[in-house]
């Protein structure tokens, strides 16, 4: 049996009165802060822990937790217990012993980053007083053979009102792109002050690309009615096959119009720019972003932090006699966690194939509807509805996903909390990857590609047939997919995230309204003393406390849940931009609240942090590079292979009627989608099996076409086909090399810290050297004199 215990973190940075007496602590028992006028203030406290209230003495709980209060009074840590309502509040206060020894062993430590003449660290900051504590007390919990589990809070300071005011509120958010970030890190830490500071450089630089995407999109919207490819559709008298095999016939190809001008929007010359465009924006990002990173922690005096020494200095501040816990590796168990991971996205990319199977009975089941409307629609509500389907599949697999990622890590049994963290976050993205994109790469590079022809359609189980790409193409199916998936992903999510939350909180603080009147009734009647001065009763004590502890709790990995949802839509709005350039300003707008719902979240909603050191982003910055690695890749791709930009290239100069001729009457694409298309003849044998059943209904019909490369006479492929095959490669390779040398120009030309902050650090060393110098040689005179 457990012991469940919240931890409360409270503030040292209320303002005092410069004559409030502060009394030492004896039992426990006495007032917090026994005033000399009318005014009543709360004793500080680094942490309030709160647990279950137990009566029997005898009860294995109680003694557990009796044996950690002993081991925190062992340690000259300060502890006041009040009840309450079920509940034992117990106020802490670590001695001044153990912040002296950290800010010394952090000053001879190599981690000391130098700034100007002053030691790093001279004075303890409120968020290093709290994480030093916190450790205390965690490995106290270890010590005391007890199981807690913690909860965060704080007490509601002047850091944190001007936090609400300047910026976790909605009237912040016309201030797009100014975020306090030095306030925040001196109120949550470094590492949370990291998370915004990315978070609003990202958004920043999302400015130029949505621009862009909007002129790329302006661009295919000025053609929309002009094109000639648009007019051979809506003018074709074309008689396409059928695209199912039960209740589909024949259908014209001028009845798919609107679905060609769609296509025509993010099917042009102009995404192929955009893509290469944000191909190298996204490398322009990340080193901008490393210099814009390097300012701030240079600032900070964290850029010389280092993990591993900060927790060596943790660990002897909490025990003199302790052990480094020392690195291990396990090929076997490296073997397993791969095969298990391996094994698992083999299951991720099973449920791809499944939402493929229910798209195709989907579309089947619509064809045969006795709905006009559904039959007619069949294949692209059936896009739709998979695109629905998949991000429910999103939701449900993000919750599994978590679930076994932990239970890898813990098998793994990496030495620090910092190294499961690593662990956990690219196992993680990885299977959320994986969850989120499988289903868009089989749209983007096999929809349409592997279904087969006339005579020999590809069938799953032998019976149904896959999906057909539209003669337009398949890149608008792409776009449907990315748009769905998108809109729904940010919009829902940030309606749960933040309403969620605040529904809890307003139930918890509707059940805590009778205690606050009670104390209320209590501080102008009971607390008054015969001078006028204020001896607060244990409910006034708790005033505080309790609507810190009312608010909802957060755990080590809240953070983390922020920093995956952005990479993952930096993921949407980097890899296969070139179908959807409209995703950076769907991402921009998204942003520019999220920045505000995460705020008024950490700021008004939930307990409060524990504050952490850090001087980067920690292995997203890896993760960051890879997705930018993998968006030149699928944008190559899906402008080599799934759009038609290199087949319109080599119809436009090698077959059109510019290359066949000299007359310029034509526009130079006439006759671009009836040389898309394929014939397929009736007294074809294989070809009458697979329409046997639109035979026999009476279509009188002799031919039908379908887009493909292929001879009419016996339906092998053209000479055609493996041009444009050839030159497909040709461009994705030739694509790759040239953004792949931008980038690495980008990478060169963009140093990753400022000239100004290298400057800085090189004269901080240099005077740190002289005084190290002037200290030795004042030490090595005295030690001569005396001699």
């Amino acid at each position: 049996m457990h012991i469940k215990c919240s931890l409360l973190i409270l503030c040292h940075s209320c303002v005092l009165q410069e004559d409030v007496a502060l009394h030492e602590l004896d039992n426990g028992n006495e007032p917090l802060l026994p005033s000399q006028r009318n005014l009543y203030l709360p004793r500080l406290y680094d942490y309030v822990l709160v647990a279950d209230k137990v009566e029997d003495m005898e009860d294995r709980i109680f003694k557990k937790q009796d044996a950690f209060i002993c081991e925190l009074k062992q340690k000259n840590i300060k502890v006041t217990r009040i009840e309450d309502a079920g509940k034992v509040f117990f106020g802490v206060c670590a001695p001044e012993e153990i912040f002296a020894k950290y800010k010394y062993l952090l000053k001879v430590s190599d981690a000391c980053n130098w700034s100007g003449e002053q030691k790093c660290d001279l004075s303890v900051s409120l968020c290093t007083r709290i994480r030093i504590v916190h450790f205390v007390l965690n490995n106290t919990f270890i010590g005391s053979g007890g199981t807690f589990f913690l909860s965060l809070s704080f007490i509601f300071t002047f850091k944190q009102k001007k936090l609400k005011k300047k910026w976790a509120s909605w009237l912040a958010v016309m201030k797009l792109f100014q975020q306090p970030v030095t306030d925040i890190k001196d109120y949550f830490g470094e590492k949370v002050a990291l998370y915004y500071l990315w978070l609003g450089w990202y958004t920043r630089m999302l400015v130029p690309a949505a621009v862009i995407g909007i002129v790329v999109f302006l661009y295919g919207l000025a053609f929309f009615n002009t094109s000639p490819l648009i007019h051979e559709v809506c003018d074709s008298n074309i008689i396409m096959c059928p695209r199912c095999d039960i209740r589909c016939s024949v259908w014209d190809l001028s009845d798919t119009c609107t679905y060609a001008k769609v296509s025509q929007l993010f099917d042009n010359e102009g995404t192929v720019a955009f893509a290469m465009f944000m191909a190298i924006w996204a490398t322009l990002f990340l080193e901008l972003w490393k210099r814009h990173r390097a300012l701030h922690v240079s600032k900070w005096k964290v850029f010389d932090w280092c993990e591993e020494e900060e927790e060596l200095i943790l660990e002897i501040v909490n025990n003199p006699k302790c052990k480094p816990k020392e690195f291990r590796h396990s090929y076997l168990r490296s073997i397993v966690v791969l095969l298990l991971v391996t094994l698992v996205l083999v299951v991720i990319i099973g449920l791809t194939h499944a939402l493929v199977i229910c798209r195709v009975l989907t579309a089947i089941l619509l064809s045969q509807s006795t709905w006009q409307f559904l039959c007619d629609h069949s294949s692209t509500i059936a896009m739709l509805s998979g695109a629905v389907l998949h991000y429910i599949t999103i939701q449900v697999m993000t919750r599994v996903n978590k679930i076994v990622a932990f239970k890898l890590c813990e098998f793994e049994k990496p030495r620090s909390f910092a190294a499961t963290e690593k662990s956990f976050t690219v196992k993680m993205f990885t299977f959320q990857f994986f969850t989120l994109f499988s289903s868009l790469f089989y749209v983007a590079f096999f929809l349409g590609r592997i279904n087969g022809y006339p005579g020999n359609y590809v069938r799953i189980a032998g019976k149904w047939r896959l999906e057909e790409c539209h003669p337009s193409g398949c890149l608008t199916d792409l776009f449907i997919q990315m748009a769905v998936i998108l809109l729904l992903k940010q919009t829902i999510n940030n309606i749960f995230e933040f309403t969620v939350p605040w529904l809890k909180l307003c139930f918890k603080r509707t059940k805590a309204k009778t205690m606050r009147r009670k104390c209320g009734n209590c501080y102008r009647k009971a607390c008054r003393e015969e001078e006028g001065n204020f001896d607060p009763c244990d409910l006034c004590k708790l005033r505080n406390w309790m609507e810190n502890y009312d608010l909802n709790d957060v755990n080590a990995f809240s953070l983390f849940n922020e920093f995956l949802e952005m990479v993952l839509q930096f993921s949407f709005t980097t890899i296969f931009v070139a179908a959807f350039p409209l995703a950076p300003l769907l991402a921009l707008i998204n942003n520019i609240f999220e920045i505000r719902l995460d705020a008024i979240k950490m700021v008004s909603l939930e307990r409060r942090l524990v504050p952490k050191k850090t001087n980067d982003i920690g292995v997203w910055t890896r993760i960051l590079e890879a997705v930018g690695v993998m968006a030149v890749i699928a944008n190559g791709l899906v402008i080599g292979i799934s759009s038609d930009f290199i087949p319109r290239l080599v119809y436009r100069y090698h077959y059109g009627p510019c290359a066949t001729s000299n007359s310029t009457s034509l526009d130079c694409m006439t006759g671009y989608i009836n040389n898309t298309l394929t014939t397929a003849f009736m007294s074809n044998v294989y070809v009458k099996k697979d329409f046997k059943d639109l035979i026999e209904k009476g279509y009188n019909i002799t031919q039908c076409s379908y887009k493909d490369y292929r001879s009419d006479e016996d339906q092998s492929l053209t000479s055609q086909f493996w041009l444009i095959l050839a030159l497909r490669f040709a461009f994705v390779v030739l694509f790759e090399h040239v953004v792949v040398m931008c980038k690495f120009i980008a990478a060169w030309f963009i140093p990753d810290s400022p000239i100004r902050v290298k400057n800085d650090r090189l004269d901080d060393k240099l005077r740190r050297l002289k005084k190290e110098l002037e200290e030795a040689t004042a030490m090595y005179n005295s030690r001569s004199t005396e001699v």
